[in-house]
């Protein structure tokens, strides 16, 4: 049953196509179909009781009794012919006698009929004789209802070798900041750096200001700065022999204040990816013995404004006090990166660098001599400049241009040779 449904829904789906083109005419059949009852059946095969009941009656005019032909028929034949036959004018019945109305043979119509029904279906009826039909209970609607399709093919050939292929689906786009991400992915990769994984958007307090020796009363935790989370408010947990000297190093290693435990577990949206650094140095100070050099990069989003101009041949650093305690105070010393900008005509800054402070790197357990080196540059800026986009909104946002997106050609960042 499943199958041949599903074979008609493929006959009708591929018939409409072809007649939607033009290359065939098509019209529904409809066929009221019946089936036999048993009783019908059996008078298809061997003739209706009252052609039997007027074939037992005597020819020329001579007449039978009533009870004669109950002997000579099946009582049922009997019982439904004595009604049929003079319904039809074949015999008359006077009192307890039998004697034919017409000389001829009849035609057993009934038998005709059930035979053209088995053979033709009912079409072929006249809705009088289906009705009798009907009223005999001799027919009865089948389970299945029969339709048939008539086509005809037209003219029109079927091979069209003018026709185009389907249209190209349109595909999905790199967003520009993602061509970009991964040029920069590219450079550092083949320079030998390791990516370091920065999925975790929603970071402690801790991890993303105090392991950095950013102390608490800092500007830039402040909450027009930062976002911080209302549910869950606080981390579950921080490995507490670290977080104690990173406490003594807050209170006692220069900054004097009182640190407090319930600023460092406020959960807040990652402001910066230095905040990876520091898990990835607690990690790399507490498994690696000796401790192995290492180089690592990463690239993802922040939750704060971030700064810079694109790469330039024409680059520049300048030592920066006030970048150590204003944006990097984890840094000692801190040097600020400018880069040129040759649309505006002037030096604009494009990130900040340094050497990690000591305060932050012994509380995690590095050896005393081990020296650690960053910086960290825009990408959102160079984005907008190589892509020739003078506004974030339309880097982010939904003033974003799809159709720009969709035309963006392949940025390529080339590495100068030193």
């Amino acid at each position: 049953m499943v199958e041949e449904a599903i074979l008609g829904f493929l006959k009708n789906t591929v018939i409409k196509s072809l007649q939607g083109f033009g290359y065939i005419e098509a019209k529904v059949l409809k066929r009221e179909s019946w089936d036999l009852t048993d009783e019908g059946k059996k008078y298809a095969a061997e003739g209706s009781p009252e052609f039997h009941f007027f074939s037992a009656v005597p020819e020329e005019g001579r007449s039978i009794s009533i009870d004669d032909l109950k002997r000579m028929l099946d009582p049922s034949v009997f019982h439904v012919g004595s009604k049929q036959a003079p319904k039809k004018k074949w015999v008359a019945i006077f009192g307890k006698q039998v004697s034919r109305t017409v000389q001829h043979v009849v035609e057993d119509k009934v038998k005709v009929e059930m035979l053209l029904q088995i053979q033709q279906g009912v079409e072929e009826l006249d809705k009088e004789s289906l009705k009798s039909l009907k009223t005999r209970k001799l027919v009865v609607y089948p389970q299945r209802r029969g339709r048939a399709t008539l086509m005809s093919w037209s003219s029109r050939s079927i091979t069209n070798f003018n026709a185009k292929g389907q249209p190209i689906l349109d595909a999905g786009h790199l967003h520009p900041l993602l061509k970009v991400r991964k040029q920069f992915k590219d450079i550092f990769c083949q320079m030998g750096f390791e990516e370091m994984p920065t999925n975790n958007f929603v970071e402690s307090s801790f991890w993303n200001f105090d392991a950095l020796f950013q102390p608490q009363q800092h500007p830039a935790p402040d909450s027009h700065d930062t976002f911080f989370l209302k549910s869950p408010p606080t981390t579950r947990e921080l490995p507490e022999d670290y977080v104690e000297r990173v406490r003594q190093v807050h209170e006692s290693g220069g900054y004097d204040y009182e640190w407090k435990r319930e600023e460092a577990n406020k959960n807040l949206l990652r402001t910066h990816t230095t905040a990876v650094s520091s898990r990835m140095l607690y990690a790399l100070a507490k498994e690696s013995s000796p401790f192995p050099p290492k180089q690592y990069f990463s690239t993802d989003r922040p939750c704060l404004q971030k700064r810079g101009c694109r790469p330039n041949p024409s680059r520049r650093g300048c030592p920066s006090y006030v970048s150590s305690l204003r944006t990097n105070p984890y840094t000692e010393p801190s040097m600020e990166i400018f880069g040129y900008h040759e649309g505006k005509g002037k030096w604009l800054e494009t990130g900040n660098s340094g050497m990690f402070r000591p305060e932050m790197l012994q509380p995690m357990g590095l050896p005393e001599d081990v020296r650690v080196i960053a910086w960290g540059l825009s990408l959102e800026r160079p984005t907008m400049i190589l892509y020739d986009i003078d506004n974030i909104r339309g880097l982010f946002g939904h003033k974003v241009n799809l159709a720009k997106i969709k035309q963006n050609r392949l940025c390529r960042i080339g590495i100068e040779s030193a």
